[in-house]
């Protein structure tokens, strides 16, 4: 079937969400002569009564309310998508974790600001919703190596290591000599999983030491790392996120010989690959390489070899 002139879907959507044709004439900058003609003109082209006409004014028939909503998310969808394309050479929408932006993107946001003036960023840091949306939905997004990717179009470049180890207060590490002493002290685990632990446990076994029995959950690192500032326990903490807290000496690694790989790779950027060469994607990749790079520096040498080298 033809579809129907765009005006007059246009006059029936603003009619039937105003409820009337006065207000959906003020809207659409004509008179409401006009409304009622695109409307007529409408029913005439579909064969079917939109709205029912009394003295009061207008209301929806049955067709009418089932057409509405459809008209009124596709308008929808148009505008928002008119929008992007506007505004899209200026605005990098990024989707990013609560720890890595807390820990890392954020601190350093305002060097890429500097540099790229011309670029909005626009930042969403939780995946709830996110993953069912897809990566469409962002220009570029960052994420563990092994994130299991649904689709052959989305692209994924490494940035830096994920390297992890238990992390406590000064205080607190005095009293673990050895790795078994871990068994008589609180274990911070950044999700109900306990990937991280797992991952190290499986490397450097702990003989004594059940995870069913020991610990407390957060929803992310950055908590679990604030628990540990707090001498509420040992964290696994992640030696390129957390390296603030362990140059400072707020924590440190009692068994620093001991570090190993996380359990899901190391911290990507993710993309669609229609936009991974876009100038404002290109741009916040090189840029991100660049401090992702410096930091890996900044750790090798706090851990006196190359210990982070990608």
């Amino acid at each position: 079937m033809r579809l129907p002139p765009l005006n007059a879907l246009r006059a029936f959507e603003a009619a039937a969400r105003h409820g009337g044709y006065i207000a959906a004439a003020e809207e659409l900058c004509v008179t409401r002569g006009a409304v009622s003609r695109h409307v007529k003109a409408l029913e005439a082209h579909l064969g079917v009564a939109l709205f029912r006409r009394h003295a009061r004014g207008v209301s929806l028939t049955a067709e009418g309310r089932r057409l509405q909503p459809v008209l009124h998310s596709a308008f929808g969808q148009i505008s928002d998508e008119v929008g992007r394309l506007v505004t899209g050479a200026d605005v990098l929408r990024v989707l990013c974790p609560p720890a890595t932006s807390i820990r890392w993107l954020i601190p350093k946001l305002d060097l890429f600001r500097a540099r790229h003036p011309d670029i909005e960023v626009e930042l969403t840091t939780s995946f709830h919703g996110s993953t069912e949306r897809g990566v469409d939905a962002y220009d570029i997004g960052f994420s563990v190596e092994h994130w299991p990717r649904a689709s052959e179009g989305v692209l994924v470049e490494p940035l830096f290591p994920v390297l992890i180890s238990p992390a406590c207060t000064p205080h607190m590490a005095r009293e673990l000599k050895v790795p078994r002493d871990l068994v008589g002290v609180t274990l911070l685990h950044e999700t109900l999983a306990q990937h991280d632990w797992r991952a190290w446990l499986s490397e450097f076994p702990v003989e004594g030491l059940d995870l069913r029995r020991n610990g407390s959950a957060f929803p992310n690192l950055d908590l679990a790392m604030r628990a540990a500032l707090m001498g509420a326990g040992v964290v696994m903490a992640d030696v390129v996120l957390c390296r603030d807290e362990l140059a400072a000496g707020a924590l440190v690694l009692p068994f620093a010989d001991r570090i190993c790989a996380g359990p899901f790779g190391g911290v990507s950027l993710i993309g669609a690959r229609d936009a991974w060469d876009t100038s404002k994607v290109s741009a916040f990749r090189s840029w991100a390489q660049e401090m992702a790079l410096a930091d890996i520096r900044a750790v090798n040498a706090a851990c006196g070899g190359t210990t982070c080298e990608k």
